[in-house]
């Protein structure tokens, strides 16, 4: 069964108890805009009371990209004040809708900027060969704060510091990603998503109870380091970031293709 609603779409498989969320704007490489955001929020939400579903996969529908963070086209009304800033993408990931089925992440292609706030959320992730991580932020004239945050709790620290210091200008290739620990599995050519679905197939098997317990327990050994870091996210993002016009100019001026892959 399944339906695609506002760029995301939702398949169940009760007879193995899996869903498989895509990410389904290929052509905008799957990149999050505002309704997008609220639908996955619903999905996430939805599956908290779907018992039939006891455990899903992530992934991104195309071969070029998982997810390039937010539409640079969506426009996102801000207060004036520090203290209040709006990220529609805080809200985009499992954890943050209070869901505690476990969530395997499928990768191919480009994974970069907001795609953190999902992959963060995930419990792992299975990555084929075309799969390539980076953060654009600094580039462009941006704090990465919250994604910062999400992988420094995946990555060892230097890897995520050089990940999100060198912008645009290098990425992590799936072979790097699984030897630092980012990535658990790299699969064939396209076999993430097949690679992904057996493990959640597996998971789901398993009575419920202990599962959901376990994911809690795992999310507890960081949640409080996690919090405090967010708290600080919006100043130093306010502080730090480029007035938005002169953001778009650099992302406008970008060489394409200009980077290297390790």
């Amino acid at each position: 069964m399944g339906a695609r609603v506002n760029g995301v779409r939702l398949d169940t498989d009760k007879d193995t108890g899996v869903a498989v969320v895509t990410l389904d704007r290929p052509e905008r490489l799957n990149a999050i805009d505002l309704e997008m955001a609220r639908e996955l929020a619903g999905i996430w939400r939805g599956l908290r009371f779907d018992d039939s579903v006891r455990a899903v996969v992530l992934t991104g529908a195309g071969e070029r990209a998982f997810c390039t963070g937010i539409d640079r086209d969506a426009v996102v009304p801000q207060p004036s004040s520090p203290y209040m800033q709006d990220d529609p993408l805080l809200t985009v990931g499992p954890k943050a809708n209070d869901l505690w089925k476990p969530v395997v992440a499928a990768v191919r292609g480009m994974a970069c900027g907001g795609a953190f706030y999902l992959l963060g959320e995930s419990e792992f992730v299975v990555a084929d060969p075309t799969a390539e991580f980076f953060d654009p932020h600094t580039t462009y004239g941006m704090v990465s704060a919250y994604e910062s945050v999400l992988m420094a709790q995946r990555m060892p620290y230097g890897e995520v510091a050089r990940m999100m210091l060198m912008g645009t200008a290098e990425r992590i290739s799936a072979r790097r990603a699984h030897e630092i620990g980012l990535v658990s599995e790299v699969t064939e050519p396209g076999g993430a998503l097949d690679a992904a679905v057996r493990c959640a197939t597996v998971v789901a098997g398993c009575p419920a109870e202990g599962v959901q317990g376990t994911v809690r327990a795992l999310w507890a050994a960081k949640e409080a380091a996690r919090a405090q870091a967010f708290a600080q996210a919006p100043h130093l993002i306010a502080l730090g970031n480029l007035p938005p016009g002169r953001q778009a100019e650099l992302f406008e001026g970008r060489r394409r293709g200009g980077f290297g892959t390790r």
